[in-house]
């Protein structure tokens, strides 16, 4: 599942949310996912990337007024502690290893907008070395293994463009007006006249109803209450029982599998093979 999103001052970037089909364990983490700095000797190029593209701010002291500082503290939570190894965090996120530099962690130096500043682990965003190294670009890439964290990144891909609210008054404060606005940049208007997608969702998901015999939920209103009573309208979980008489395919298919070989038609509520 995929959104793509509009900062008001920049170019459009994408929200990706991945169910893998292999559950990645602990102790696999860190081969996919990393928060350090690479050694430049070994990995020049990946190394290159990450100072470039991956160290966050820095805000704090170096640079008190930073988007990310609210009240004096960084809502991003940077600089992250340092860890000899990943561990499971609360929420679903890991707290990823990061090696201090007393303890082979590797540090180097970044130029800001006034001087250089010294930076190491702490101030490296998450990211995958593949994504990194392919792209050449901003990929923050983070494991969520928990409802909670799943359940936020599916809000915060779906929750669509950000609203403004204002007020417009005339110079004689005679007739005040509010108005509900959404705020569409010029790389926004661009994306959607050249109709690229902005949402995706894949595969497709079937919803496949579950209830008990003569339990199935029925919508009717005052004049249409005996008709539908005696003659309600199928569900998947009825309709899935006539092909399995009449198809000699459908007979060894279970419930979950039907649609991936069949269709269901909801205006007459039946299976069709595909």
């Amino acid at each position: 599942m995929y959104s793509v999103e509009w900062q008001k001052r920049g170019l459009p970037h994408a929200h990706i949310l991945i169910w893998l089909e292999t559950k990645i364990r602990a102790e696999q983490i860190d081969d996919v996912i990393r928060a350090e700095l690479p050694e430049q000797e070994v990995d020049p190029e990946l190394f290159d990337v990450v100072k470039t593209h991956m160290v966050h701010g820095p805000c704090g002291s170096y640079n008190p007024r930073y988007p990310c500082m609210k009240n004096g503290i960084c809502s991003k939570r940077f600089p992250k502690p340092f860890s000899t190894e990943t561990v499971t965090g609360e929420g679903g996120y890991p707290f990823y290893r990061r090696h201090s530099p007393e303890n082979s962690g590797i540090r180097t130096t970044i130029q800001s907008r006034a001087n250089c500043i010294d930076i190491d682990n702490r101030w490296i965003v998450p990211f995958s070395p593949v994504l990194s190294r392919t792209f050449r670009a901003h990929i923050n890439v983070e494991l969520c293994s928990s409802i909670k964290s799943i359940k936020y990144i599916c809000k915060y891909v779906n929750k669509g463009s950000d609203l403004a609210a204002f007020g417009v008054q005339n110079a004689n404060d005679e007739v005040t007006s509010y108005q509900i606005g959404r705020y569409i940049s010029t790389s926004k208007a661009i994306w959607r006249m050249l109709s690229f997608s902005i949402h995706e969702r894949f595969p497709a998901v079937t919803h496949l109803d579950i209830h008990l015999e003569n339990g199935q939920r029925i919508y009717f209103d005052p004049s249409n209450v005996r008709t539908v009573v005696e003659n309600p309208r199928n569900t998947t979980l009825m309709a899935f029982f006539d092909p399995c008489h009449k198809d000699e395919f459908a007979a060894f298919l279970l419930y979950e599998e039907m649609p991936g070989y069949y269709t269901f038609n909801k205006q007459n509520g039946t299976f069709q093979r595909r």
